[in-house]
């Protein structure tokens, strides 16, 4: 086996991390340790993580700035002027973290969200923790850190008052950034007690009273971003968008299959080009999620190191390079499917073969999906400064602590001599949970004087993705006399990058099981081997998987004359002690059963249509969320779809900003809409065919569903992301709708296929 396809299993590991707590999604709880400090006259204040360690190196600042003062370990801010300054410590990638961050802690603080201001925190995991976004895990990670450091600062405000007053500090009231006695008729804003505040010792947090639900005045509530203003007015915020003094700018070119090497390549014809400052080629380490082999082109601006790019005649050695074929892999995974189950089952409930004899009815069904890529719209960068020792980034990474480990290990340096800025991101959906393009600039940023930013085309974006995997599930399924589902059978033909272990993303769901409660069970899987690097594509393991297998709950329904929801209810609902959740999963039969209800109550299960219209529903249980979607749609005589309206409903515990969350499931249904209408990687010789929009087509804005309704089951849960549990119930109620309204059964996306389009 090629040693770049073992390399895989590095990524993979950590990638199966990061999807096992998006799905249990535990809040972190924080010892006692933490510290204040005064900064200027103002109250700064922070918690560290158990068993953190403070750094001891100085971060050295921008560019331009004279400063060398070491990062604050700080989440709140408390300024005279009665400003609040909150620090939120994971990336932006347009999921509105930084919103829901800071209104955490400004709810506990009980701040005048009108004089709160949302920074980015400095990169540092010693201090922030984990400080990563994927999986839909920020909010559920930092939920118990940021409440108690903002109950924190309001009880070291309140503590100031009663010591300046001489008063009971029981007696104190807060409310936006004011304190006050009533008794005595005092009161006094929070910035006119942040040096008094700053000098008194940090509570206890297991001392913290937190706010219950009912005193909520923010959480639940909509309200704008609070980089809306800087958005629409064009300021910068992003990686691309990053300007130092002197910087160059640099094109990196690899080879289109991954695994080659540079045999030859004309640098120095390339060097003479007009604005090309150097080229050279670098070797790399063999690693796709960290350098691959290339060419780098230093240039005077972006333009001049793309156009002497296209000049570029590279002789690749492709002797351990991908030679796969997305349309070959397709038919070998209908062989497997058309042989013997495999010999070792991943699930065996019951007896399978015994429900199948004895079944009032079988069916049996295949159904694929093709690889898809995750088409940012801000193609990979990042800016990188080799100075004084340091390795300086700035970078829309997903992964910044994992980034700046990499970084280190790959130009051999301690990670404190790796300094990483973070940017907002114009995109992720899990292609930036790899840190490739860092790696990239910073090695490049070693051979050059002065800044310079790495830029990716979108072709490179394409060309050298991390996939969504294709996947191919042969079903088999039984109801009883009675209608209800009794057997189950799987076989998941997917991919392996080390020969042994499914694919990172690729593998099963760990909780789909429960989406179809049989009480006969039996799933395998078949691995085939793929170079070509595969990745996490939003709701990794769930946005396809779903897709087949509630398709196949709703044939199962109709071959068991049954209402399609009065089905799904009663194999959620149905107690099979072989799949009882463990103690890690917020799984809940009861909180299923509640969302399809919802949902289908909200879409007017039942009612009549007209001809060509057709209503389809679907559920998961996908990131710790449990969501159910219905959509009406039509379909005309030329296959083309109209969504007329689609219906969600979610329970995702404590909704933090109720704008930003409908705005994610939303989102979700248009990005899953257009991924299952059309969107498809081809793979020829190791190659991605498509390198542009023009040939792997995004839903586009008139096409888009009219409607989409967003309903929350209000609960006193801890909350859960919102980035995910919204996509995966959307192929497959659509599909249903599609039954519903042409009676053709859909079991591959993209649904373009069979010639459906908008």
């Amino acid at each position: 086996m090629s040693s770049t396809v073992s390399k895989f299993a590095e990524a993979d590991a950590y990638i199966r991390e990061v999807m096992q707590a998006a799905q249990s999604a535990k809040a972190l709880p924080l010892d006692r340790r933490g510290f204040l400090k005064l900064a200027g006259a103002g109250l700064v204040l922070g918690f560290y993580l158990p068993g953190s360690a403070r750094a001891d190196a100085e971060t050295p600042q921008a560019a331009g700035t004279a400063s060398q003062a070491p990062v604050i370990n700080a989440f709140v801010r408390v300024d005279p002027d009665n400003t609040i300054t909150v620090y939120s410590k994971a990336p932006e990638i347009g999921q509105g973290i930084k919103t829901a961050l800071g209104l955490i802690i400004a709810e506990e603080m009980d701040a005048d969200w009108s004089r709160t201001v949302v920074e980015q925190a400095p990169i540092d995991g010693k201090v922030y923790g984990y400080q990563g976004a994927g999986g839909s895990t920020t909010i559920p990670r930092a939920w118990d850190q940021l409440r108690q450091a903002g109950a924190a600062a309001k009880a070291m405000l309140i503590a100031a008052a009663a010591q300046q007053w001489g008063v009971n500090p029981a007696e104190i009231t807060a409310r936006d950034s004011v304190l006050t006695h009533t008794a005595s008729g005092k009161s006094a804003t929070y910035g006119a007690l942040a040096t008094a505040a700053a000098k008194l010792p940090t509570p206890d947090p297991a001392t913290l009273k937190l706010k219950t639900r009912e005193q909520y005045r923010l959480l639940g509530q909509r309200f704008r971003g609070v980089d809306d203003h800087k958005l629409v007015t064009g300021q910068p915020l992003f990686g691309i968008d990053v300007r130092l003094p002197g910087m160059v700018y640099a094109a990196y070119a690899k080879c289109p299959s991954t695994g080659g090497k540079v045999k030859s390549a004309n640098v120095d014809e390339i060097k003479a080009q007009p604005n090309v400052l150097d080229a050279f080629i670098i070797e790399g380490n063999g690693k796709p999620t960290e350098l691959m082999p290339g060419i780098a082109i230093i240039a005077r601006n972006t333009w001049a190191a793309f156009e002497a790019r296209d000049k570029l005649d590279v002789i690749w050695d492709e002797s351990g390079a991908a030679k796969e074929s997305s349309r070959e892999l397709a038919a070998r995974a209908k062989q497997h499917a058309a042989g013997p189950f495999p010999a070792k089952a991943d699930s065996n409930i019951g007896d399978v073969d015994r429900a199948f004899a004895s079944a009032a009815k079988t069916i049996e069904a295949y159904y694929e999906y093709p690889f898809v890529a995750h088409a940012n719209m801000e193609p990979q960068n990042t800016t990188a400064w080799w100075h004084d020792g340091v390795m300086e980034l700035w970078a829309p990474t997903q992964q910044p602590n994992r980034g700046q480990t990499l970084v280190a290990g790959v130009l051999g340096l301690p990670e404190n001599k790796v300094v990483v800025h973070q940017t907002r991101v114009g995109n992720g959906f899990g292609r930036r949970l790899m840190n490739d393009y860092m790696c990239e600039a910073a090695v490049i940023a070693r051979r050059v004087k002065g800044p310079v930013k790495l830029q990716w085309s979108r072709a490179d974006d394409f060309a050298h993705d991390f996939l969504r995997p294709a996947g191919y599930h042969q079903l088999k399924g039984a109801v009883d006399k009675k209608g209800r589902l009794d057997a189950w059978q799987e076989h998941f033909i997917t991919f392996t990058a080390d020969g042994q272990n499914p694919s990172a993303s690729a593998g099963y769901s760990r909780f789909i099981a429960y989406a179809c409660k049989a009480p006969n069970l039996r799933r395998g899987q078949t691995l085939v081997n793929l170079q070509v690097p595969t990745g996490p594509w939003r709701a990794p393991g769930c946005n396809a998987q779903y897709f087949a297998q509630q398709c196949f709950m709703h044939e199962l329904a109709l071959a068991a004359g049954r209402d399609h929801v009065e089905f799904l209810l009663d194999a959620v609902r149905r107690e099979v002690p072989e799949l009882a959740p463990p103690k890690d999963s917020n799984f809940d039969p009861a909180r299923a059963a509640g969302v399809i209800k919802l949902c289908a109550e909200k879409a007017g299960w039942g009612k009549t249509l007209p001809k060509g219209r057709g209503l389809g529903l679907a559920w998961c249980y996908a990131h710790a969320g449990h969501v159910a979607q219905a959509v009406e749609l039509s379909v005309d005589a030329n296959k083309r779809i109209t969504i007329h309206r689609v219906v969600v409903a979610a329970d995702v515990g404590q909704v933090v900003e109720r704008a930003g969350a409908e705005s994610q499931a939303q989102g979700a249904c248009v990005d899953a809409f257009s991924m299952a209408l059309a969107q498809q990687i081809n793979i020829e010789n190791g190659r991605v065919r498509e390198q542009n929009f023009g040939a792997y087509p995004i839903l586009r804005m008139p096409f888009a569903p009219a409607i989409v309704e967003v309903y929350f089951v209000e609960s006193n849960f801890p909350p859960t992301g919102m980035g995910e549990p919204a996509l995966p119930a959307m192929a497959p109620a659509v599909a249903n709708a599609i039954f519903a309204a042409t009676g053709e059964r859909v079991r591959a996306m993209p649904f373009s296929r069979l010639g459906y389009r908008v």
